[in-house]
C-alpha cells in the first residue's frame, strides 16, 4: 500500500456478540481520522455471512483493512478472497481457518474450550438449530475479564449463531495472500490459545500479541491494546516494511 490515505476499517463481530463490541476501539481509532464501519454479521452460514460482507466491501472506495472477532475471522478469511482493496486481515481472538476447516475444527484441535458445555439450543422454523451461551454460565465463559454487569448485559444482548455455521468448512484462506496480524488472551475459554498461535504461526503473521490473563473478548477488556495493533498493522501497510513475526506479551494490570 504506498498511498498515506488511511484505509477504511472494517469490523466484524463474532458468535454471541453484536457490532457494539467494538465500541472501545472504534472510539480511539475514529478520533484518529479513520474512516469506519461496524458490519452486522447475520451468523447464519459462513458463505453467506462472507457474500453478505463482501457486499458491503464493494461499496467502499480505497484500501481495506478487516478485523473479525471470533468466527469472524472465518467471514474475513471468506469475504476477502479475491478483493485486492483488502490490504490486512488482522483477528482479534479469531479463526483464521485453511480451506477445508471449520471453526469447530480449529476450536477442538487443541485441549482448553469450555463452549461446548454453555450451550444452549433453540430450534429454528426451517429445522436448523439456534446456539447461545447460557447467560448464568457467559460471564466466566466468554468474558472473565470485564466486569459482572458488563457481562450479564452483553449475556442479555448476545446474538445467536447457527450450529450449522460452526461446522462449515472454509472455501478460501485469505491470509495466505493478504498480510495478518493476531492478538488474543492466553485465558480465552472459546478458542485455546493454543490453536489461536497455531493459526498465527501458519498464517505467517506480521505481529503477535498475546494478552495475559485475557478473556475471549480483549476487544472489550484491553481496547486500547487491540487498537494499538491495528494502528501498528496499517503504519506497517503505509511503510511497505518487510515481514516480521513478533510475540508481545502484554500484563493485565
Amino acid at each position: 500500500m504506498t498511498t498515506n490515505i488511511k484505509p477504511t476499517l472494517v469490523f466484524v463481530h463474532g458468535a454471541f456478540a453484536e457490532s457494539s463490541s467494538w465500541d472501545g476501539v472504534i472510539t480511539q481509532l475514529a478520533a484518529e481520522g479513520y474512516p469506519i464501519s461496524a458490519h452486522a454479521n447475520p451468523l447464519r452460514s459462513v458463505k453467506s455471512d462472507a457474500d453478505n460482507l463482501r457486499g458491503l466491501l464493494q461499496s467502499i472506495e480505497g484500501p481495506i483493512v478487516l478485523i473479525g472477532h471470533s468466527y469472524g475471522g472465518m467471514v474475513i478469511t471468506g469475504a476477502a478472497h479475491g478483493n485486492n482493496h483488502v490490504k490486512a486481515l488482522i483477528y482479534v481472538a479469531a479463526f483464521a481457518p485453511e480451506v477445508g476447516e471449520s471453526a469447530a475444527d480449529l476450536s477442538g484441535r487443541f485441549p482448553g474450550s469450555s463452549l461446548g458445555s454453555t450451550l444452549l439450543p433453540a430450534k429454528l422454523p426451517d429445522g436448523g438449530t439456534d446456539l447461545y451461551i447460557q447467560q448464568d454460565k457467559f460471564w466466566q465463559q466468554f468474558a472473565a475479564d470485564v466486569p459482572e454487569a458488563q457481562a450479564k448485559l452483553m449475556a442479555a444482548t448476545q446474538r445467536p449463531i447457527t450450529e450449522a455455521a460452526l461446522t462449515e468448512a472454509s472455501s478460501a484462506a485469505s491470509w495466505k495472500d493478504i498480510p495478518s496480524w493476531f492478538i488474543f488472551g492466553d485465558s480465552d475459554k472459546n478458542i485455546p490459545a493454543k490453536a489461536q498461535q497455531f493459526m498465527a504461526e501458519r498464517a505467517g503473521a506480521k505481529e503477535t500479541v498475546v494478552i495475559a490473563g485475557g478473556s475471549h473478548v480483549v476487544m472489550i477488556s484491553h481496547p486500547d491494546s487491540v487498537a494499538k495493533l491495528i494502528e501498528a498493522a496499517v503504519s506497517s501497510l503505509l511503510e511497505s516494511s518487510p515481514n516480521a513475526h513478533v510475540v508481545h506479551f502484554n500484563t493485565v494490570q
